[in-house]
């Protein structure tokens, strides 16, 4: 959980710049289209330092690349802190007005927050806009915020299901295609082996998000600062009551992600399926070694049988902080990190990619994984980039939003609660929040 120090240090970072959405109270003037490009092209040629803050680890490489490239240029690549942690130091930095970097890696649902407290500089003019056939469709749409561009993609997270085939063999269950047919195939690994689970679940906002983005719910209405929040409609309505199956029958490990007995269960069969997104291959292989060859990839089940929708699930772009104090510099390293060089050499190191032509790529689709026994995964994974299903919003506030889920839907793992008077109890405290912060937000 974030701490309450953590959230009132963002409650300032909103507050101070959330009335003033769309002037320049919180930064100064835009620079002109012309302007910024010649400034881009001059602070190359000048050179100079550029501080990163990221935990991706292909970022190391395209450092070292392009300072080869750019000898007069110092990349500082600093591991913050993952996600959550690096947030609240740069929040931090923010309102105390030094200490930003040049660069910061943003997950998707988190670029709102910065960017409605003018923490993020709008990229268009550094020639951002010119790569807005370039990406998929979701990572784009992410990027953007009102009118302007706040960061560009670095990777992408459309969603499959990852599923053990060896014990799925072993027990006679054929691979769900619909989630329907994924309850019933947790029945049915569970009443063959009580020590083997469909999956892991202990309360999820990023998973819980997605399922319901792919289901057609729309729960968040974003314009400006009027917000809408609205977790009643139809199609999160069949999530919830779908996933309150698994949970009332225990059907789901109590396992927390990413722990050592998370690596465990998948590398014992225990836990036999994953429906996340496509950067995790290299995960499997990093963490669950054991396990190479039992595992396969397939789409992700539908909530309608014969459709095609998808959601992404993760992911995250490489931002300007409006406290740059190299921001032609620091543009040039993104642009090279995710449209440029390094955009292809970070695939080749394993990053699932965001734009087009990777994606498309031939010996992109072309590569075996030995540890999916030698299955040309990324053509599932690139077909699924294309079905992710448009219209979907995060809150300008999702990352504190996020830090309540287990507070509010999350007692539905742990007492009688139903996910659907969690999900009630989450949109509340959410709605709550966001008035206190200035924005108007409305319910149903």
């Amino acid at each position: 959980m974030r701490t309450n120090s953590h959230r009132r240090t963002f409650a300032a970072v909103v507050a101070t710049c959330v009335l003033s959405l769309g002037a320049t109270a919180c930064g100064g003037p835009e620079p002109s289209a012309d302007a910024a490009a010649k400034d881009v092209a001059s602070a190359l040629e000048a050179g100079g330092k550029v501080t990163v803050w990221a935990w991706e680890p292909t970022l190391k490489k395209v450092a070292a690349d392009f300072e080869k490239k750019y000898p007069k240029v110092d990349i500082e690549l600093i591991n913050a802190g993952t996600g959550d942690k690096q947030y609240t130091a740069l929040q931090n930095a923010v309102a105390a007005g030094s200490g930003a970097p040049d660069v910061a890696q943003v997950e998707y649902y988190a670029i709102g927050q910065f960017a409605i407290g003018k923490a993020l500089e709008e990229l268009s003019p550094y020639g951002a806009a010119t790569h807005d056939q370039a990406f998929t469709t979701g990572p784009w749409s992410a990027v953007r915020y009102g009118k302007g561009i706040y960061a560009v993609p670095m990777d992408s997270g459309p969603m499959a299901l990852f599923y053990n085939k060896k014990v799925f063999d072993r027990h006679g269950i054929a691979v769900p295609t619909t989630w329907d047919e994924y309850v019933d195939a947790a029945r049915a690994l569970h009443k063959a082996d009580p020590k083997l689970y469909i999956t892991n679940d202990t309360g999820d906002a990023g998973a819980t998000t997605s399922l319901i983005w792919q289901a057609g719910g729309r729960p968040y209405r974003v314009d400006g600062t009027r917000i809408g929040i609205d977790f009643g409609d139809e199609a999160t309505t069949r999530y919830a009551e779908t996933w309150q199956k698994l949970i009332d029958e225990r059907l789901l490990a109590p396992v927390a992600s990413w722990s050592d007995e998370w690596y465990k269960g998948l590398a014992d069969g225990s836990i036999a399926t994953l429906a996340t997104g496509a950067w995790m291959p290299a995960n499997f292989a990093s963490g669950a070694p054991a396990a190479s060859g039992d595992w396969r990839v397939a789409p992700l089940p539908q909530w309608t049988k014969g459709a095609a929708a998808g959601a992404e699930n993760g992911g995250s772009s490489l931002a300007v902080p409006k406290a740059s104090k190299n921001k032609a510099l620091a543009y040039a390293f993104i642009e090279y990190a995710t449209t440029g060089p390094g955009a292809t050499g970070r695939v080749a190191e394993g990053a699932f990619p965001a734009t087009r032509a990777d994606l498309e790529s031939p010996a992109f689709l072309a590569t075996a994984f030995p540890y999916f026994g030698g299955q040309q995964a990324n053509r599932i994974l690139a077909a699924a980039s294309r079905e992710v299903a448009a219209g979907w919003s995060y809150l300008p506030y999702q990352v504190y939003a996020n830090s309540v889920f287990k507070d509010t839907v999350g007692k539905a793992y742990v007492s009688s609660a139903t996910l659907s008077q969690g999900l009630e109890a989450w949109a509340a405290t959410s709605a709550k929040y966001g008035t206190d912060q200035g924005f108007k937000v409305a319910g149903k």
